[in-house]
């Protein structure tokens, strides 16, 4: 089998994830790391794999995708210029609505430019979240769902946090409050370069959080807040045909950069099984994420 050569960009706890992930399947050839500050010569490596660390994706031969494991701010011009040049990409942007579907948009037309395939949102949410919302939607077509995370830290929330001046690290993390709703508590070391109050208030008033009740708490150390876990339970009440009272539930409990790793990774196989163009999730047939051909995985599987 000739497998397809893969490029991670950005090597934080999700980078890791999806580097595992790649060197762990049969299809897929790990072959470098973009990193901002990657020195001359360096190389990275994981439990069971040692690449080339680079600050460019030229540096690297014959790359023919990209797991973009960046903030979900700064992915859309990296995205767009690989693209063009006929390099295939996934991505866990973690904005859900109208920026979800124009950030699909954008990447659309660059994606058919270059001969590309671009996948969107293929983290656990959006992502694998999304597709078992979809499901339940498909045996209970009317009703109502409701998504409730935690308690695990929000990696997207996080990130976001750290990127604000005055912050040297943060973790934030979710809390169910039930029917969809959630709190954050976020907690946050400083670099000294600004006051607590002053950095408060930009985590107040940043898109991630100004919908959510928010506890935030200024620390010296953060190994007790960081832990990687994470829940999710889904639960939908609806009905089927004409039958009412349908109760339906997902859950499941995760390690999140491990699992956004391995999801990136099933999307970037289904993927290239499709036109040039931009897709989400949803928009892939659960067969074409996994390794094997379709007559072994009806036979195992269905």
């Amino acid at each position: 089998m000739q497998r397809t050569r893969v490029a991670v960009v950005g090597l934080g706890s999700v980078g890791r994830g999806a580097a595992d992930a790649v060197a762990a399947s049969p299809d897929f050839r790990l072959v470098g790391v973009v990193r901002r500050r990657a020195e001359p010569e360096e190389r990275a490596s994981g439990p069971h794999w040692e690449v080339p660390a680079v600050t460019r994706m030229e540096q690297l031969d014959g790359v023919q995708a990209a797991l973009m494991c960046g903030p979900t701010r700064q992915l859309e011009s990296g995205e767009r210029a690989l693209l063009r040049s006929g390099v295939s990409v996934v991505d866990t942007f973690d904005i859900h609505g109208d920026a979800l579907w124009n950030h699909r948009q954008a990447l659309r037309d660059a994606a058919v430019e270059g001969g590309a395939r671009a996948v969107i949102s293929a983290g656990w949410d959006p992502g694998t979240d999304s597709a078992i919302r979809a499901l339940l939607e498909v045996i209970a077509p009317f009703g109502i769902t409701y998504t409730n995370f935690g308690p695990g830290m929000s990696m997207g929330h996080s990130v976001a946090v750290r990127a604000l001046p005055g912050v040297a690290d943060a973790v934030s993390i979710t809390l169910p409050a039930g029917y969809g709703r959630h709190r954050r508590a976020v907690y946050v070391k400083l670099d000294g370069s600004r006051p607590f109050a002053d950095v408060e208030c930009d985590i107040r008033q940043d898109p991630y959080f100004v919908r959510d009740e928010t506890d935030i708490v200024e620390v010296e150390c953060m190994s007790q807040a960081a832990d990687s876990g994470h829940k999710v339970v889904i639960d939908r009440k609806g009905t089927a045909g004409c039958t009412g009272n349908q109760l339906l539930r997902w859950e499941m409990r995760i390690s999140n950069p491990a699992v956004t790793g391995q999801i990136m990774v099933g999307a970037l196989r289904a993927g290239l099984k499709k036109a040039p163009g931009a897709y989400t999730l949803i928009e892939l047939p659960a067969a074409d994420m996994l390794p094997g051909s379709l007559e072994d995985l009806v036979k195992r599987i269905v």
